[in-house]
């Protein structure tokens, strides 16, 4: 019996009005080649992020260059400023 695993980025999706970038990770055990078992796991990006009362862009310099690509076409400058506006409101 040879067990083995691959985890890939099965789905990445773009949600929202402020365009939350949600990923998707498949994770498969084979036995021999054949799927045994699949799960998955979720991650989900804002475009920034607000630390001790300061924004900052999200650090996507560890996702796949994939999510990097789909981050950098739709977080624009007026998304983030959107998101901040909408953010802060709730928070006051």
């Amino acid at each position: 019996m040879a067990l083995t695993e691959s985890t890939t980025q099965d789905k990445i999706e773009i949600v929202g009005d402020f365009k939350h970038i949600a990923i998707r990770t498949a994770r498969v055990i084979y036995d021999n080649g054949a799927e045994i078992s699949r799960s998955y796991s979720r991650n989900m990006l804002a475009p920034c992020t607000k630390t001790d009362g300061t924004w900052s862009n999200t650090d996507i310099t560890g996702e796949s260059t994939e999510v990097q690509a789909v981050c950098n076409a739709v977080w624009t400058d007026a998304i983030r400023t959107a998101y901040k506006a909408h953010v802060d409101a709730q928070n006051t």
